[in-house]
């Protein structure tokens, strides 16, 4: 992995020279010799970054059996924002830096994992760069009814820059309708025909789904299987101890997590995670005593909850 991290150096120290030649050519008037260095720039950042990822990706199927932390984001904003699930852009570099650098230190008992729900617009706009920037890969579960027809959400050609970028792409439901609330017919829209849409378009296999709202119960998950989903993504906020686990569990991410929680949570010394899952499971009993409506509103009042934001997890 050093290798790498020299790579990354030295396509930035590239990237650099690259700007100051730039400038100097500019007043010199030689355009052209400006802008041959800057495609000599890109396509070494470029090249640079694709190696990162690739040397990541054959890290990790060596290390398959590693304990893994997913981690669960949804929409960043460059501003602070009163809705829980928004995350500032400068938290979240501040965040991939960490991960990053845990995710190529050989030392982490436990390996933060990156993943998104629903598709929205800023996932392309502000997290890729910063993803790129850190080499750090994710994965976006994408609601395939939103896809090109609801304001703020990704549509197909976004998508395909993600993909194109080095990035995982899951589903996410069709209308991110709560599947226990589905029957028959509408959980072969949400799950197959979601997942055949999301293949079709991107042309490549989508094997992860993510729960909407993080509920389930043994009719779904065997629905999931059904529809040809090898791993099933929750909200669930648990370790993953095998790549080959079918149930994954997830940490949500609101604003406002400082950097030196996330370290706590993500060292098993703290017994942070193990409380965390244990407010989780009285969580779940709320839900049970007050209905998912109920549950809803109660939810949008304490999160501050904005017009057609995503279910509660």
């Amino acid at each position: 992995m050093g290798q790498v991290v020299s790579a990354i150096k030295l396509a930035r120290s590239t990237e650099a020279t690259a700007n100051c030649n730039y400038e100097q050519c500019a007043t010199q008037d030689s355009m052209q010799m400006a802008n041959n260095l800057l495609v000599r720039r890109q396509t070494f950042v470029s090249l640079a970054i694709r190696w990162n990822v690739a040397t990541i990706m054959i890290w990790r199927e060596q290390n398959k059996h590693m304990q893994r932390l997913h981690f669960l984001y949804h929409e960043l904003r460059t501003e602070d924002s009163s809705y829980s699930y928004v995350v500032k852009s400068s938290e979240f570099s501040r965040q991939m830096k960490l991960f990053g650098e845990m995710q190529r230190a050989t030392q982490s008992e436990v390996v933060p994992e990156v993943t998104f729900d629903d598709g929205h617009i800023s996932n392309l706009h502000l997290a890729l760069p910063i993803l790129q920037e850190q080499a750090v890969r994710a994965r976006f579960f994408i609601t395939v009814g939103w896809t090109g027809r609801r304001d703020g959400y990704m549509g197909w050609t976004d998508l395909r820059e993600l993909q194109a970028a080095q990035q995982e792409i899951g589903a996410h439901g069709w209308t991110h309708t709560l599947l226990t609330h589905c029957n028959a017919t509408q959980l072969q829209t949400e799950l197959k025909d979601a997942r055949l849409k999301l293949e079709d378009e991107l042309g490549a296999p989508v094997p992860t789904m993510s729960l909407p709202g993080g509920r389930y119960n043994k009719r779904v998950l065997e629905a999931c299987r059904e529809a040809g989903y090898k791993q099933i993504f929750t909200s669930i906020p648990q370790l993953q101890r095998s790549s080959d686990e079918e149930l994954v569990g997830r940490l949500n991410v609101v604003g406002g997590m400082s950097l030196e929680w996330m370290e706590r949570v993500l060292d098993p010394a703290s017994g942070l995670l193990n409380g965390l899952a244990r407010k989780d499971k009285v969580k779940g009993v709320a839900k049970s005593v007050l209905g998912d409506v109920l549950y809803a509103r109660l939810w949008a009042l304490v999160n501050r909850s904005e017009p057609q934001s995503d279910e509660p997890a």
